[in-house]
C-alpha cells in the first residue's frame, strides 16, 4: 500500500472517533416542533430566498429549461447528504438538502430537529439498488451469512451505515457478530479500504461499484446483492425553514420543480449523460451510461403511509442495535407536502405552476 493510500485511510479511521467526540457535546434527542397546523401561503413571495443544497437539481433545472421559472431567489450550496447538510444546518446556513432516510433520524438523536419534505424511490428497487456490498480479495464472502466474524466498514449517521446493520438483521446476524470498522463512506475510501484488505466488506454505490470490480477482480475483488431496498431519497430542511410561512411557500413550490427534475432526468439520458456525468461531474460517458442505468426509474408516491413505516422499522433497528431510544417515526414528515410532488408530475398538471 503507498504512503499516501496508508495516510488516507489513517486518517479516515480517525475522523470518525473526532466527530463522535464532537457529537457528544449535543443533546441527545431534538424536541420535534410540530407544525402541521401553521397554514403555508397560497402564493410566494418573491422576495423570499431559499438556500438549497441538491447540485444534482441545479444542473437538471439549467438543462430543462426550468431554472429562471423559479418564483423565489435560490442560492445554490454544493453540499449535499447527511454530514454536510446537517452541520449547515446547525450553522443557520442552508435550508433545504438532498438526502437519503438516515440522515433525518441521526439529527434526531442529535438534537437537530429537521423535516422531511418530498420522498423519492426507484421502481423494481431490488433490481436496482442504490448499493452493492462489496467484497475484499480473499475475504471468503459468498453469501450474507459469511459475514460473520469479518470486518465491515460502517459509517454511522448514514444511509451505508444503516445498510449494513440491516444487512447483517437479514442474515441473522447482530453486529456483536462482526467487527464494525468506523469508516466515512467519502469518495474511494471504501474501494481502498477494501482493495487493501483493511476490511472484509463494505457497501459500495454509485461508480465505485463499476470501479471496484474492474480494478480489483482479477485479484478476487467483487460485489454481491444484498436484496433489500436501500433506495430512498429526500429533501431535508431544518424544521425552522418550514417553520416560516415564506420559506414554506417556498419550499413547496421547489418540491415541484424537484419532482418535474426527477421526471426530466429520466426521459432525457443522453442530455443527462452529457451535462450532468460528463460536463458537471467530470465522468466518462461510459460511467454516466452506467449511472443511468443503475439508477432505474423514480417513483414519486403522493401518500407517504408506506415511506413512514419502512423509516420506522430502520428506526427501531438502528435503536437496538445502537443503544438509541426509538421515537415516532411521523415526526420526521411533514405532511402537509405529502402529495406536492406526486401533484406537480401529473399529466394534467401545469408546467411552472
Amino acid at each position: 500500500m503507498s504512503e499516501r493510500t496508508r495516510v488516507a485511510l489513517c486518517a479516515a479511521l480517525i475522523a470518525p472517533l473526532l466527530l463522535s467526540g464532537c457529537a457528544g457535546t449535543q443533546a441527545s434527542t431534538a424536541d420535534s416542533k410540530n407544525v402541521a397546523d401553521v397554514k403555508i401561503p397560497e402564493k410566494v413571495d418573491p422576495g423570499t430566498t431559499l438556500t438549497i443544497g441538491a447540485p444534482d437539481i441545479k444542473v437538471a433545472l439549467k438543462l430543462s429549461g426550468q431554472a429562471d421559472k423559479l418564483p423565489f431567489t435560490v442560492k445554490w450550496a454544493n453540499l449535499s447528504g447527511g454530514p454536510q447538510c446537517s452541520e449547515a444546518f446547525r450553522a443557520h446556513s442552508l435550508d433545504v438538502c438532498s438526502a437519503a432516510e438516515i440522515p433525518s433520524i441521526h439529527a434526531h438523536w442529535t438534537g437537530l430537529d429537521t423535516k422531511l419534505v418530498a420522498a423519492r424511490f426507484r421502481k423494481d428497487p431490488i433490481k436496482h439498488p442504490t448499493y452493492e456490498l462489496g467484497i475484499a480479495p480473499g475475504a471468503g464472502i459468498d453469501t450474507l451469512k459469511d459475514l460473520r466474524g469479518k470486518k465491515i466498514a460502517y459509517s454511522p449517521g448514514q444511509a451505508q451505515g444503516a445498510l449494513v446493520l440491516r444487512i447483517l438483521a437479514k442474515a441473522g446476524l447482530t453486529k456483536d457478530d462482526v467487527e464494525l470498522v468506523e469508516l466515512p463512506s467519502t469518495g474511494d475510501v471504501y474501494p481502498t479500504a477494501l482493495g487493501s484488505r483493511q476490511v472484509d466488506a463494505a457497501p459500495l454505490g454509485s461508480v465505485n461499484i463499476k470501479r471496484y470490480a474492474v480494478k480489483y477482480g482479477k485479484d478476487g475483488g467483487k460485489t454481491i446483492h444484498h436484496g433489500l431496498r436501500d433506495d430512498p431519497g429526500h429533501l431535508w430542511v431544518p424544521t425552522e425553514a418550514v417553520s416560516d410561512p415564506k420559506k414554506a411557500a417556498a419550499i413547496r413550490e421547489f418540491v415541484k420543480f424537484w419532482a418535474r427534475a426527477q421526471v426530466w432526468i429520466d426521459q432525457h439520458p443522453d442530455e443527462w449523460i452529457e451535462g450532468y456525468y460528463v460536463k458537471d461531474q467530470g465522468l466518462s460517458r461510459e460511467d454516466g451510461e452506467y449511472l443511468v442505468k443503475l439508477s432505474g426509474h423514480p417513483d414519486i408516491p403522493a401518500d407517504w403511509t408506506s415511506a413512514i413505516e419502512r423509516q420506522q422499522q430502520t428506526i427501531d433497528l438502528l435503536a437496538k442495535e445502537t443503544g438509541k431510544e426509538s421515537f415516532d417515526a411521523e415526526t420526521l414528515f411533514d405532511r402537509r407536502y405529502e402529495s406536492v410532488a406526486a401533484d406537480a408530475i401529473k399529466p394534467d398538471a401545469e408546467a411552472g405552476s
